[in-house]
């Protein structure tokens, strides 16, 4: 008699949480040793699963690697930035900034960065992607909305896609890289708005009409 082994599929659901169980212990991991210092050992111990079912998941620390780096950039592409046609552009511009930075700087956001810039030249593929859906997604947005204003006559830009570029740099002023680099913990709302003010007057003393 042939003794049969019953294999018991997960629904989507099970599937689906357990492949995000996976992906926060490799986050963890990551973060804690990097993506060289990472292993899958350590990584299915974070995630209180098997070798072998963290096998089933992804083939590969790289693959691994990718999805967490794809979440985040679907994370990012939610974020719903109010460009509100009645605002005049000082305010929409400091609401823009600070939910901007206290995105980018957000407890587990930095540690995103610096993974995706130690891995970039090794990953270059993951490194453009990032870069495109996240970083160059979010300037995309920006430029847009400054060339509206443009077009309203209250801005004069030459080129949106640098000032917005620019704007959102001095945002990141004093705060962002000290954050990324571990100097210092993730800023306040009071710093952020401390300094997002001041880079849209900044902005502005160099773009507006008068």
């Amino acid at each position: 008699m042939v003794a049969q082994t019953h294999l018991t599929v997960a629904s989507g659901d099970e599937d689906s949480a357990k492949r995000h169980q996976i992906m926060d212990g490799a986050r963890r991991v990551f973060m804690d040793l990097g993506f060289d210092g990472a292993s899958m050992n350590e990584i299915a111990r974070a995630a209180g699963v098997s070798k072998g079912t963290l096998y089933v998941y992804f083939t590969d620390k790289n693959r691994l690697f990718e999805a967490i780096v794809e979440q985040e950039t679907l994370e990012h592409g939610k974020t719903a930035f109010n460009f509100d046609p009645a605002l005049d552009a000082e305010s929409s511009l400091r609401a823009f900034g600070r939910a901007y930075i206290e995105i980018l700087c957000r407890p587990d956001g930095g540690s995103a960065v610096r993974t995706v810039m130690a891995i970039a030249e090794r990953m270059p593929d993951v490194g453009r992607r990032f870069y495109d859906r996240v970083i160059a997604h979010t300037m995309r947005l920006l430029a847009t909305y400054l060339a509206a204003r443009v077009s309203a006559k209250e801005l004069a830009i030459d080129d949106c896609e640098l000032a917005a570029a620019q704007f959102m740099r001095m945002c990141q002023a004093t705060l962002f890289e000290p954050y990324v680099f571990q100097a210092k913990p993730a800023p306040t709302k009071e710093q952020i708005a401390t300094v997002v003010d001041s880079a849209a007057r900044l902005f502005l003393a160099g773009y507006r009409i008068r």
